[in-house]
């Protein structure tokens, strides 16, 4: 089990973690460098442009050496031929000044440009003419790269073992008079060592070295670009394809166009069966290559520009005939479209003209509705009357009958009274007894209560209900004990339907004029319409009538 956990371990810390985004989002930040390729470009014309500005006659011949070598170096990855254009001049101010260090470097710059831009002869007989024991030892790294960068451009078109082995031998010579501590020696070790076949060791020292620089930095791509070499020998294509796309962005940001990572990368998505993006890569590795006149770069595209180049067209072909082929369905399409708009066109007049007919009708029934509805609430209103009436009629119908029968009881009695007094011949007491009003005021109040109970049993709400019909400073209150005084019976009577003034002065046994003058002060007193207060009075307990 600890053998187990320790394999994991190593196996992580084995694995990059350097780079946080996925191949994707990589994959994303190519495709926007490759849109943004020609402003990478001005980017750095103009740079170049600044520098030129600043030069000036008053520059010696020293000066003028080392601003011709910056512009050198500025345009050795960008454009050749201006590069060789300032290692020329370079060579004359040497002459000029008879300094052979800055001649041999001139010349030795010079056989390098040549190399790549596919003048062989002239980089071998500038090598050639350099006797390496005369050589300033500071230019012998020069020296070194020079010969093996001859050998792998001239590799480039017919590859063979022997340049191989000089390429090797030329490399380990560098290693020899390089400081271990510098960068360039540290990527040529990695070299060496991927050429050795020595992948776990070379990945160890680039991950060392890449995570220590950024991905501005000048050898930020070819960092990447060894972190790819390793993976395509090692054949793990997703991480080869994701460090390719690292390095080829590197390169298109930094406008270096002398560079490897895109045919390598176009490579790989022709691999994976993506010719489209393998077509647009080659697209951009040739325009760098000429833009650059790399000679060995645009043979090394030739043969992969041709392959690609080929399944691209017949994939093009392909898509032509299935757009033709969609064209025609599109056609055939558009034309039954065509009949369905003008099929559907005449449905929709037919339709609208339908639909103004069916408004006419709604707008009719609309107003018939409304007619029904007020007929409607008239009934219900005419019911709501006719069920109050009838609930009115039975409660005084019922009470009516009670109270026929007390009063034929109190008739009888009365009756037996006087009898009695009759044959007792007490006449006296006779008189005496139809002389007082005691009997009729008792019954009228009896009445009068009755009535109250009978009409606060079917409006238990009224004297509320009335009260708010009234101003709040005139509303009436009743005393304790009280149920209805004389003015709520006159309004109570008028509620029952009894609108007469006459029939209510019997009923109450008052004037008319009493019964006018309450009825006019009631009105004066209304919060509501004086015209509309006796309706209203009538509409109480209307909707909450007590069935």
């Amino acid at each position: 089990m600890k053998n187990y956990f320790l394999f994991i371990l190593i196996a992580l810390l084995s694995v990059p973690v350097y780079s946080l985004d996925n191949t994707d989002t990589i994959l994303n930040k190519l495709n926007i460098a490759l849109k943004n390729k020609q402003h990478y470009v001005r980017l750095k014309e103009e740079r170049i442009l600044n520098f030129k500005k600043i030069k000036s006659e008053s520059f010696t011949k020293e000066q003028e050496y080392n601003y011709n070598k910056t512009l050198y170096s500025e345009y050795q990855k960008f454009n050749s031929d201006s590069a060789i254009l300032y290692v020329k001049k370079n060579l004359k101010l040497a002459q000029e000044l008879q300094n052979k260090d800055l001649s041999d470097l001139a010349e030795l710059q010079l056989a390098n440009l040549y190399s790549s831009s596919g003048k062989y002869r002239e980089s071998e007989a500038i090598l050639k003419s350099i006797n390496k024991k005369t050589l300033n030892k500071s230019l012998l790294p020069n020296y070194y790269v020079a010969y093996r960068e001859f050998f792998e451009h001239y590799n480039a078109n017919s590859t063979s073992l022997k340049y191989i082995e000089q390429i090797g031998k030329y490399r380990d010579s560098l290693l020899g008079v390089l400081n271990p501590a510098t960068l360039n020696y540290k990527i040529n070790k990695i070299q060496k060592n991927i050429f050795d076949k020595k992948f776990a060791v070379a990945q160890k020292q680039l991950t060392v070295l890449l995570e220590n620089i950024q991905e501005e930095d000048s050898q930020y791509a070819m960092i990447t670009y060894l972190f790819g070499s390793i993976y395509e020998a090692t054949h793990q294509l997703e991480l080869r394809k994701k460090y390719y796309a690292l390095s080829s962005t590197a390169d298109i940001k930094n406008a270096i166009k002398d560079n490897a990572s895109l045919q390598e990368l176009a490579l790989v998505f022709y691999e994976i069966g993506d010719v489209d993006m393998a077509y647009k890569l080659t697209q951009s590795a040739i325009e760098d290559a000429l833009y650059c006149n790399v000679q060995f770069r645009t043979l090394l595209m030739s043969e992969v520009y041709s392959i690609i180049n080929t399944v691209y067209l017949e994939k093009e072909a392909k898509r032509k005939t299935e757009l033709q082929l969609y064209l025609l369905c599109i056609s055939l399409l558009s034309l039954f479209l065509i009949v369905a708009v003008i099929y559907v066109y005449k449905q929709m007049k037919k339709v609208s003209r339908i639909r103004g007919e069916l408004y006419e009708t709604s707008q009719k029934l609309a107003e018939l509705n409304r007619d029904i509805t007020e007929t409607n609430s008239q009934l219900q209103e005419r019911n709501a009357q006719l069920s109050e009436s009838n609930h009115i009629k039975e409660e005084y119908i019922a009470h009516f009958f009670s109270l026929c029968s007390a009063y034929i009881n109190k008739l009888e009695n009365y009756r037996i009274i006087l009898n009695k007094k009759a044959t007792a011949k007490q006449f006296d007491e006779i008189y005496k007894m139809l002389k007082s009003t005691t009997l009729v005021d008792n019954e009228l109040e009896e009445l009068y209560k009755n009535f109250d109970i009978i009409f606060l049993n079917l409006y238990p709400t009224f004297v509320k209900d009335f009260n708010d019909l009234l101003i709040k400073e005139e509303q009436i209150v009743l005393k304790q004990g009280e149920l209805l005084n004389t003015e709520l019976r006159i309004f109570a009577l008028i509620r029952l339907g009894i609108t007469d003034s006459v029939k209510i002065a019997a009923f109450l046994r008052y004037s008319l004029s009493t019964i006018y003058n309450y009825r006019t002060r009631a009105r004066n007193k209304a919060a509501v319409s004086r015209n509309d207060f006796e309706e209203m009075v009538m509409k109480i307990g209307l909707i909450s009538l007590k069935v």
